[in-house]
Formats: C-alpha cells, structure tokens, sequence
C-alpha cells in the first residue's frame, strides 16, 4: 500500500472542474503534496454544492467534466507521481427524481428492481416528504395536476416542476383518461392508488417511511450490507481502484451504515491490499477505531480535539466560564444543556426513527411474551438514547463486541434510576441478541436501527444543537470535540499522540475540513481567550453597550439576548481578516456578506428562539441588523475599538496557527491540507467554509528557493510564511517518509521559569532523529526565555539541522531556548 506523505483536498463543484484542478498540480507539487484527495465527483443533483447527493454512483458527473475529465485529471497526476484518493458515499443517494433508481421506486413501488437497494418500510406506502402544505391543502390550491412527463410522456403528478411517476396499474390503457383529469376528487382518488404518497415537507420527522442521512430527506439511506446493492453501487469505484486511476478511498459516514465491519471487509477485499482506505468517524474520547476494520484509520476530526489540549490554558479556562456566566446571567450548566438538546432529537427531530424502534422492541416484547407495556419501552429507550456517550455500538449477527458490552453496560448504569429495569435489561438483551429463536429477525433490525440511530442523535444534539447554544469558548464548539467541561493538559496531548502511533499512524490528521464548524487559524487565534477571560469580559461588555441601542425589546427577550452577543463578538474575532482596517469599507462589506448567513445558520442551529423548521422572523431580523450594525463604517466608534482590541489575539492566533500546522506535519499520521488553509483561513461554518480559495495569489506567492523569514511582518499577516513553512515540512516528509510513518513519539519537557510556554517532541527511528519546539500560550508575550529543554540520551551528544535557517547546533544533554526567538517554530533534523 501506498500511504500518502500528505493529502491536499480539493472541493469539486462551484467552478472547480477536473481541468481546473489540472492546472493546480505543479502548485500541489511544490508544495508537496504526494495524493489529490477529492469531495465526491459522481453525478449528483443539478443544484448541488458538495456532491454528497449522489443520484448516479456509477457515473461521474458531467458538470464538472465527466468520464474524459476524469481520465484528463487521473492521467496528469500519474505523470506527476501523485495519487488520487476518492470520497465514497455509500450509507445514502439523493431522494430524487433525478435519480434513476429512486425514480423507478417511485414508479414501480415494492415491484422495482431497486425497491430493496434503499433502506424502505415497505409495511406502508412510500412517503414523499416535499410538499408546502398537507396534501389536501395543496390539493385545493390548485397546486397539484397530472401533466405528461417530460422525458416519457406517460401521466404523471406534477407539483409545480417535479413530476412524480404514476405506476402503471393506475393509467396504461387509459392515458388519455388520466391526462383529463382535473376534478379534485378524481386526484385524490388518483394519488391513493400510488405506491406512494405526496406528505408535508414538515412531517417528515415523524411520518418518514426511508432512512434518511440525520435530518435530510432529500438524502435516502442504502442497504449496502445487501451484497447486490454493494456490487451495484460500487461498479465504477472499483473499476477506478483496479484501474490505477484511483490509489485511496475515503468512506463518508460509516456510522450509517447497518454493519460497518463488514462493509469495510468486502470493500478491502473487492479494492484489494494495496488501496488505501481512510473512514469518517467521529471517536469520543478514549473511543478506538475497532481493531478489526480492515482501514488506515480515521479522517482526524480526533487529532483537532487532541491539539486543543496543547493550546487551551487549562489555569484560566474556569474564569473564562465564570465570565460568560456573568455576562449572560445565567448559571452555564453545560450538562443540563447536553441533556436538553438529546431530549429535542429524541422527542420531535427523530420522533419517526423512534418510534419505529418502539414499535419493534413492542413487537419483540410480545414475541418474547414480557409481561411489560409500550410506555415502560418508551421510557427505557429513550433514556438509553439520550444517555449514549459515543456515536454507536459495533454489534452484528455474529455478536456484540466486548467493547460495546461494556459501553452499553456503562450506559444502563447512568440510567438505571431513570427508567424500569426489568425494561432497560430487555432492551439490552435485544441488543445482545439474547433472545429466543423467534424473535432474532426482529432482533437484529432493531440492533441495526438502533446503531444507526444513536449517531445521528449524538451529531445533531451536540455539533448542531449544543454548539450553537453554549458560547463560552467557541474554539471548542468543534466536531469531534468533547462537549462537557473537562481539563486541558499538555500531558494529555502528548498521550494522545503516542495514542496515534501505536493506533492508527496512518489516519489522516486534519485540522480544517468541509464540515468544520470554522477555520483552523480562525480556531487558533480563539483559543487565546483562554489566555486571557478577564480583558475578554471587559470588552465584550464595553462593546455591549457601545452596541446597547441596537438590541430590540421583543416578546419573548431582547435580541440579541447576552449570551447570543457574547457569540458575535467571538464569532467575528475568528473571521476577521488580519490586515482588515476598520476604516476599510469594501473590506467590511465583503466580510459582512460571509458573517450574517453564518449568524443565521448559528441561530436556527441553536433551536432555541428560531429553527430550521419554525423561523421566528422578527427575532433574526433583529440580531440581524445587530451584526450589520457591528460591521457598519457609519457606526467608527465600534470598529476601532474592536479592531484594536484585538490585535494581541490576532498576533497570538497566527503563533498558534503557526504551532498547529507544525504539530500536524510532524506528529504521528498523514497530514491534509484542506484547500487554501495552507495560508490564512479564518473561514466560519459552511458553507462559508467551502469557498473556492484565491489559488492565483496561492500559487504566486509560493515561495520555496528562500527560507521562512519569521521577522518579516507582511509573511505573517499574508499567510505566506504558513506556506513556505508547509513546503518545508512536506519536502521533509517525502525525504524520509519513514520516520514520520514509524518514527518513535516522545514527549519532551522543558524546565525553567517559562516552561509551560514549551510544546517539545522528538520523532526518532534508526536513520534519523527530528526535534519540534513550538510555542504555546504566548498572549502575554513572556515567551520562553530561562526555559531548557532536557534530551535524553538518544537524542544528545548529535549534530542538527535547523530546518527553516539552515543553521547546525550541536546538542549535548540539554537545548537552550533563551536565545531562540519564541515566535518561530524549531524543527531540527539529524541523521
């Protein structure tokens, strides 16, 4: 197998093509990237931005270049000596009419050769979860007629511009008959005689009849554990694996699917030993990828939360929640809040996933012949749902895994005064499978659904609910993060590193990707309030009330309500630009133009006063025009003091963004650069995040003839000295590959007044010995002066390389910082 020595993401669509991204290999090269690694390239729906929405995996998609654009592309890395890794969707496809698939279900109902290929209760009619209205209603409007279709001609029910199939049965031999119709009841008569039926988008959380991807409907889960759908669905990825055209695979979603493990197996056996396979997988903490999956390791969202341990004062994180305390008035009780936001997916987002598995364990109960009711089921599995603290368990047919015993042993613990125990034990030995013969089908869908379950319940209520509701420190608020207060030690990053090596050396380690919740220097240069919760807290309340006359007195509150401007004010320290001027009006603007949909987005994310589903205008409108007032240059007053309040963060973040990207290139794993994060990206959520980046002004100021001049202030604050500070690194990676794939981790400690200033490791293997010194928690600007590094003896008594300068040191027992400029990274290198 060929492991990449760094990957570099490129997100096709929105302008970016195959020949496009042709253009940018020389750039990828002397960077020095080894693999592309591309967001999903089948064809999918017209409007689509990400191209997870897959209505044809066994084409690639025309608007961005097709097959030929393809081979195009596939072909020049190969000449290039770069590798091709693809992001596969296999747990969904779109729910659309332009899905062929999906189409002939529509059509064909339960008879379609396709009926089986997604996951369908096909107990009851097919439902269609994309009318404005219930169906009466739209009938009665007028919205609703049978018109030819567009490609066929046959009779179909048009709802504005989509035209829904009718079956056969309901108009062959009489098609001209059925085009006439437009008597109301005749329509309705009509519809009832469809495999399926037209149901108010808004009903879909409880009335939905496929699984979906988390709260998408337009996203239709498949049955990929089914040997035919996997053959079918996967009939051009292979032929690209064996082809050569395609050296990695990386699976989105694999907590979706029934059976992860033996997915994973066919799709290692079908790829063969040499593909390299990477998987999305959200780990909690102190959560492993099983051991028996056949893969590389994770996409690294586990790496993100491990570095926010190395750059978080843990001394002063417990002021900075007492201040946000002060400021909203309100006691932050994160626990409570976690329980809240599980107890809203449970009971009204995922209320059809639940009650289908109600209904089953009612079922298995009867079969079993308990002597227990619905309600004593209801209660059980709810509370088992709200209390799971990971994304699933592992169990299938042959078994439940050790590890997920205990996790669910340790889940009826938390529980076990919640709810019946006599209901709890039986829902765990569902679970089990330790139940009789007669009920083991039921058994093993409800243990399926079950583990598909609990990750979208964990997803939804702590990345997208709880997130967006507690601000205290948003560096924090990030996928993969652990949502509960905890400690932050530099011990604990440096155990998940040696974690990382022994586990999965060859996972991705990312730091920014397509589903960030924000950028990763935008991430770096907020975690320096944890450095400083008091001058934080004086300024947001001096903000407050220079900003105090825009905030609206509403029914319901003020808008925006404190906790919701402690928010804005994080959120725009994250993405204002560095050279930004408060005087600079097109500046202002073009940021404005990125910082309000996020305002948006983070309001109905939160689902407290608006949501997705029930808007509440007049509370939006006003927080708003709050923002648009915080970026407008008629209001000076705020912009000044806020830009210049902010400088010490903005200084301090690009240290830390500097320490990160160092950490990321030399720790344990294969480092991804996602497109444009290789200089500045302070990017908020998506789809602010998934921008094309100014590759023109990339590429230009690329410079790798010259060493990194840390004391040239235009490098800094352009991104270019990120840059030349990756290609350095990366250049290294591709020298000596094995020392970063199996080079020993060790943690290294300085002594000295300024010691907790220090971040040192050494990777070391039989050939070569690299040492990183990086600074952290530098707002105060102390650096790490009267700080020494101890070396133990493999690493003393050598002679090293200053990667960035050039300079050679000789080492004994110990290195001296005194004289080391603490804002530039050390990476020495000895052979």
């Amino acid at each position: 197998m060929m492991v990449p020595t760094a990957t570099y993401r490129i997100q096709f669509r929105n302008g970016m093509t195959f020949d496009r991204a042709i253009e940018l290999i020389p750039y990828l090269q002397q960077l020095g990237i080894s693999h592309l690694y591309a967001s999903p390239v089948f064809t999918a729906t017209g409007e689509s931005t990400h191209g997870y929405n897959v209505t044809d995996a066994n084409e690639i998609d025309p608007t961005i270049g097709g097959r030929a654009g393809f081979d195009r592309l596939s072909s020049a890395l190969q000449q290039a000596g770069l590798g091709l890794i693809l992001d596969i969707v296999p747990n969904h496809m779109a729910a659309s009419l332009e899905n062929a698939w999906w189409r002939d279900v529509i059509e064909h109902g339960e008879q379609s050769a396709y009926a089986r290929y997604f996951d369908i209760d096909w107990s009851r009619r097919l439902t269609l979860p994309f009318l404005g209205d219930d169906f009466v209603t739209v009938l009665e409007n007028g919205e609703l007629s049978v018109q030819p279709h567009p490609e066929t001609g046959h009779p179909s029910l048009a709802y504005y511009d989509s035209f829904y199939p009718l079956t056969p049965a309901s108009w062959q031999g009489r098609a001209d008959e059925v085009l006439a119709i437009t008597d109301h009841a005749a329509l309705d008569a009509l519809h009832q005689q469809q495999p399926w039926q037209l149901i108010n988008w808004r009903d879909a959380r409880r009335d939905l009849s496929y699984r979906r991807f988390f709260e998408i409907t337009g996203l239709v889960g498949m049955r990929v554990e089914d040997e035919a759908v996997f053959d079918a669905s996967h009939q051009l990825i292979l032929e690209l694996v064996h082809s050569g055209a395609v050296s990695g695979l990386r699976v989105d979603h694999i907590d979706g699917l029934a059976d992860p493990q033996g997915y994973l197996t066919r799709l290692r056996e079908a790829a063969g030993p040499d593909c390299y396979i990477t998987v999305e997988k959200i780990l909690a903490e102190g959560e492993l990828i099983p051991a028996e999956w056949p893969i590389s390791g994770t996409t690294g969202y586990e790496f993100i939360a491990a570095l926010s341990h190395a750059l978080i004062d843990d001394t002063q994180i417990d002021a900075l929640h007492l201040a946000y305390e002060v400021a909203t008035e309100e006691r932050n009780n994160v626990s409570a809040g976690l329980r809240a936001a599980r107890e809203l997916m449970v009971d009204r987002n995922f209320a059809g996933e639940f009650a289908r598995l109600l209904a089953l364990a009612t079922r298995i109960a009867s079969e079993e012949q308990r002597n227990f009711g619905e309600a004593e089921l209801h209660v059980a599995l709810r509370e088992m749902l709200i209390a799971f603290p990971v994304y699933r368990t592992y169990g299938r047919r042959s078994g439940m895994p050790l590890a997920g015993e205990e996790l669910l042993q340790q889940v009826l613990e938390a529980v076990k005064f919640s709810a019946s125990p006599v209901a709890l034990s039986f829902v765990q030995a569902i679970l089990l499978d330790a139940l009789s013969e007669r009920s083991e089908q039921d058994a093993a869908e409800f243990r399926a659904r079950f583990q598909q379950l609990t990750g979208p319940l964990m997803a939804k209520s702590v990345e997208d609910t709880l997130f967006f509701r507690n601000h205290v420190l948003l560096a924090i608020n990030e996928v993969g993060a652990e949502p509960l207060p905890h400690a932050f030690s530099l011990q604990h990053f440096h155990h998940e590193m040696q974690t990382r090596l022994q586990q999965q050396p060859d996972a991705l380690s990312t730091t920014s990707t397509h589903d960030t919740k924000r950028g990763e220097d935008a991430r770096a240069r907020l975690y320096a309030l944890s450095e400083c919760p008091a001058a934080w807290a004086e300024n947001v309340a001096r903000w407050r009330e220079l900003n105090q006359s825009q905030v609206v007195q509403l029914h319901d509150g003020p808008a925006p309500e404190p906790a919701v401007e402690w928010m804005l004010y994080q959120a725009l320290l994250g993405a204002w630009p560095a050279t930004l001027q408060p005087q600079d009006a097109t500046g202002l603007a073009a940021l404005e133009a990125r910082f309000l949909p996020f305002v948006e987005k983070a309001l109905r994310e939160g689902k407290l006063r608006t949501d997705w589903a029930e808007s509440n205008e007049h509370y939006e409108q006003a927080v708003l025009a709050y923002a648009r007032h915080m970026l407008s240059p008629a209001h000076p007053a705020f912009l000044h003091d806020f830009s210049q309040s902010i400088q010490p963060l903005i200084a301090t973040g690009m240290i830390n963004s500097l320490t990160q990207t160092v950490i990321k290139l030399t720790a344990p794993g294969v480092p991804d650069i996602y497109q444009g994060s290789e200089a500045w990206d302070f990017s908020l959520v998506d789809p602010d995040n998934r921008r094309e980046p100014d590759f023109a002004t990339l590429q230009q100021q690329l410079d790798t003839q010259s060493k990194p001049d840390f004391s040239q202030q235009s490098d800094w604050l352009s991104g270019k000295l990120k840059q030349q500070v990756i290609a350095a690194l990366l250049q290294l990676r591709r020298d000596i590959p094995k020392l970063f794939r199996f080079g020993d981790y060790q943690p290294l400690y300085a002594i000295g007044a300024n010691a907790e200033h220090v971040i040192a490791y050494a990777r070391q293997d039989s050939s070569h010995a690299l040492l990183v010194v990086v600074p952290r928690l530098m707002l105060e600007g102390s650096g790490w002066s009267l700080s020494t590094l101890l070396l133990p003896e493999s690493l003393a008594h050598r002679q090293y390389r200053n990667l960035f300068n050039g300079e050679m040191l000789s080492l004994n027992e110990q290195l001296s910082l005194e004289n080391v400029p603490y804002q530039a990274p050390l990476v020495l290198i000895a052979s």
